[in-house]
């Protein structure tokens, strides 16, 4: 229980460090660059310290499938801090959870994998969720938010690279993709920061550094987990767990204000999660 505490904790650390950059820094490209530097740094030393780095059969499906991991993970970034600014902590980090419908979806068609009735309930109220929280009175039409959208499907493919690299790598070159995926991300930002011309400063090295710590160990506190916590059980608390730990963080220490409405989507999108996981 002790792995799946910490990452918890690591995974709000992240949008709590993302929220409090949004207004320090000037060059996102750079900062995420420092990201994933530290990222692609600390999955380096997994990776050799596990003899992850070594050849084989499976290290180039790994390399293949990482780099194109590391495309999507920089996407999510990005859009995870384009929402954090305009649409706040809570409502991004609610969108970050819910794409695991993505995963869900190639593993029913994809693998084969049958969904149970509840799964199959919950994805439907998530669906729901997602226009309720997002549908906002404007005149007499309706609007929509593709940047929340766009972040769960970017943050969604990621996780569904995950699950293919499960399905169909080797196991003992799971340090690898993890590094890979890094890598990738971070010399795709290194590209993104040259075209734009940033330099960073203090605050783009400081944050950016910082967010890489949590961000890795996220991911990896969770797989420890689920050596001692059923995946049943960590999965959903997981998910819960993060995602009120940011929503009380939103309100209580950056005080964003949530409607009504958007009150009763989170609570319904709480119960979606907890369906989709058991």
């Amino acid at each position: 229980m002790g792995y799946l505490l910490l990452a918890i904790a690591s995974s709000a650390m992240v949008a709590v460090i993302m929220r409090l950059s949004t207004d320090r820094i000037k060059g996102n490209a750079s900062m995420l660059a420092l990201n994933y530097l530290m990222c692609a740094a600390l999955g380096g030393a997994y990776a050799l310290h596990g003899q992850g780095l070594a050849a084989g059969s499976g290290a180039g499906a790994a390399l293949g499938m990482g780099a194109f991991n590391g495309a999507l993970y920089l996407g999510s970034f990005m859009l995870m801090q384009w929402n954090t600014k305009n649409s706040g902590v809570v409502l991004t980090n609610v969108f970050m959870k819910l794409g695991l419908l993505v995963p869900m979806a190639v593993s029913v068609a994809v693998f084969g994998e049958r969904a149970q009735v509840q799964q199959i309930v919950g994805f439907l109220i998530a669906i729901g969720a997602i226009f309720l929280i997002n549908m906002e009175p404007r005149g007499e039409k309706m609007r929509f938010n593709w940047a929340l959208a766009a972040l769960l499907l970017a943050g969604g493919s990621a996780d569904a690279m995950s699950k293919v690299f499960e399905q169909t790598g080797a196991a003992q070159y799971a340090d690898l993709f993890l590094f890979c995926t890094f890598a990738a991300a971070l010399l795709l930002c290194v590209a993104l920061a040259a075209a734009k011309k940033e330099k960073p400063g203090l605050a783009e090295i400081g944050f950016g550094l910082l967010i890489g710590i949590p961000n890795f160990f996220s991911s990896k506190f969770l797989l420890l987990s689920l050596g001692s916590v059923p995946a049943v059980i960590a999965y959903p608390t997981y998910s819960v767990a993060t995602l009120m730990t940011v929503t009380l963080a939103g309100v209580c220490f950056f005080k964003e204000k949530l409607g009504k409405r958007q009150w009763i989507a989170l609570g319904v999108i709480l119960v979606a999660l907890v369906l989709l996981n058991i």
